[in-house]
């Protein structure tokens, strides 16, 4: 077969996307740069900083080395509690995440107004930054630990209710329907054919929840509200970059540890 009979057999040509998506894809780039581009114009950025950046950069490490462990016993402490922060803010938000989720949830909800009021409180509970709900228990329960417990359960039980909420809406049908047949209550069905359907979401979530507020938890002190951020605020400061390393130092161990922890028992119920 000659190659003008190929030619005119075989005419088109193989492409990944057609010249419309191909022109889409292009005006989306654009789009997306256009905006970029507009955002830092009104960002009003001194691009002079940028200039010696990398030498403010290393000025800093070299204050900040050799580190000053004689500082690390100080710090043990807040450390510890910075843990239990994190720790009983997340078991509270548990016990107040089932009970919303199933008013949040379309098929446990009573009707279409608990529904959206199931719906405000996860929206107003995630929408505010730890840090934030840290400074509006402060101001109510004063400077420490319980205005930090406050922030974590307040910032994390939205986000427990949202997915416990969505496994609600995705449960088994069969199962409810087969306990209400039963004469089980409302009640009832929602402990015995519901919450064990949901459990292992509710757990997994929960430690993963735990892992993220005990880096967030690090932080909270900075407000007032407790832990290691009030000591780590403090060497700032005060310009001890050398106490500061110790502190970055700590709360990276202790990360890692809670991340080794989180994913070593999410390994287990899965």
């Amino acid at each position: 077969m000659s190659e003008a009979s190929v030619a005119k057999r075989y005419p088109e040509v193989w492409r990944r996307r057609s010249p419309q998506e191909t022109a889409l894809g292009w005006l989306w780039t654009a789009a997306i740069a256009l905006a970029a581009a507009w955002s830092v114009s009104a960002l009003d950025i001194e691009w002079a900083f940028f200039a010696d950046a990398h030498v403010q950069a290393l000025d800093l490490v070299q204050r900040m080395w050799p580190p000053r462990w004689s500082y690390l016993p100080t710090i043990v402490r807040p450390m510890i509690e910075t843990i239990h922060i994190a720790t009983l803010g997340t078991a509270i938000a548990v016990v107040l995440s089932v009970p919303l989720a199933f008013l949040s949830a379309r098929n446990t909800t009573a009707n279409g107004l608990t529904w959206a009021i199931g719906r405000a409180l996860l929206v107003a509970s995630r929408s505010v930054n730890t840090v934030i709900w840290g400074l509006v228990f402060v101001a109510i329960f004063g400077p420490g630990p319980v205005a930090g417990i406050a922030a974590v359960a307040a910032r994390s039980v939205g986000f427990l209710a949202k997915l416990m909420a969505e496994a609600i809406e995705e449960a088994e049908r069969g199962q409810i329907e087969a306990v209400q047949a039963t004469g089980a209550s409302t009640a009832q069905v929602y402990l015995v054919a519901v919450l064990p359907q949901v459990m292992p979401v509710l757990i997994g979530t929960t430690i993963y929840r735990w892992d993220i507020n005990v880096r967030e938890s690090s932080v909270l002190g900075f407000v007032g509200a407790g832990g290691i951020g009030l000591y780590l605020y403090a060497s700032i400061n005060q310009f001890a970059w050398q106490q500061v390393l110790v502190v970055l130092a700590a709360i990276l161990v202790v990360v890692l540890l809670s991340e080794a922890l989180s994913a070593y028992v999410r390994a287990r119920i899965t």
